[in-house]
């Protein structure tokens, strides 16, 4: 029985979480195709990363991406050989799952499209001076990042703000996809860090509110690699994406402030109403 905004947002949390089956599942999986990549190549090392390493993966799973990164010997690297790379290990992907017909290169890695989740197989070397370099095909050159420090950067984070930074990106991860998917991943995980910085996340429905405010400022902002690296990880963007994005964390802000409005003033069911209207089903029903 949900019958106040607080025990709407302790549902909402659950509601996200990949449960242990799930992760059974996962674990598995992404350890067969290390597997098959490292009996095509000589690789010093694979793990994994992305939103699963970080702990900001949200449920359902069949939404939900599995990246591998895979360090590979420099023997495989040219300097203009990204999609050839990308090529190759799709080329050993395909032989390891030949009834999978959904494995195509996609920019930084090679994306695995199985029946429940995709898994990125992210091909990547050591570098010089620290971090690894990926490639990106669509550019035609290498990335420098490191995503193990960003997996340090999450977790330090996550700790300053006693536990609440990851639920609350999972919160607006649950946002950008009920909003179409307007923001790469990475780069709205990188911007609500960066908007809570220096400040306290007193509760959720306050915590969301801020962060779609000011979001709306941080859209053009060029963002770093939080790793060190100077890439921008919002430069997939255009003028006419940058402005739906404004314009739909707009809405989104001031449904947000009606909810707190709402509940202030005891209307609960209105309230939830209005944080349905923002997160979509994920989050529940009055009642």
């Amino acid at each position: 029985m949900i019958s106040t905004t607080a025990e709407a947002f302790r549902q909402f949390r659950t509601n996200l979480e990949i449960t242990s089956l799930q992760e059974s599942t996962t674990s598995t999986r992404q350890t067969n195709v290390r597997d098959a990549v490292a009996r095509d190549f000589s690789v010093f090392e694979s793990f994994l990363t992305g939103s699963y390493r970080r702990n900001t993966m949200i449920a359902p799973l069949n939404t939900a991406d599995i990246d591998v990164f895979v360090v590979l010997d420099p023997k495989y690297y040219t300097t203009n050989n990204q999609r050839a790379l990308l090529s190759a290990v799709m080329g050993t992907l395909k032989k390891e799952y030949p009834k999978t017909p959904k494995i195509k290169p996609d920019g930084q890695a090679v994306t695995i499209t199985f029946t429940d989740f995709k898994v990125d197989v992210v091909p990547g070397f050591y570098r010089t001076g620290g971090g690894f370099l990926i490639p990106n095909a669509n550019m035609g050159r290498w990335i420098p990042t490191d995503p193990k420090k960003h997996v340090e950067l999450w977790t330090a984070s996550n700790k300053a703000h006693g536990g609440s930074l990851v639920p609350l990106i999972k919160m607006m991860k649950c946002w950008n996809r009920a909003s179409g998917n307007l923001f790469r991943s990475f780069h709205l995980e990188v911007l609500v860090r960066h908007v809570v910085t220096d400040v306290t996340i007193v509760d959720f429905p306050s915590g969301v509110r801020w962060v779609l405010d000011k979001l709306r400022g941080k859209v053009w902002t060029k963002v770093a690699d939080p790793a060190g690296y100077s890439d921008d990880v919002a430069s997939y963007l255009s003028k006419a994406e940058a402005d739906r994005m404004i314009a739909v964390l707009t809405n989104a802000y001031r449904s947000a402030v009606a909810a707190e409005t709402y509940a202030a003033a005891g209307y609960v069911r209105s309230a939830i109403d209005e944080w349905r209207s923002i997160f979509g089903d994920h989050f529940p029903a009055y009642g």
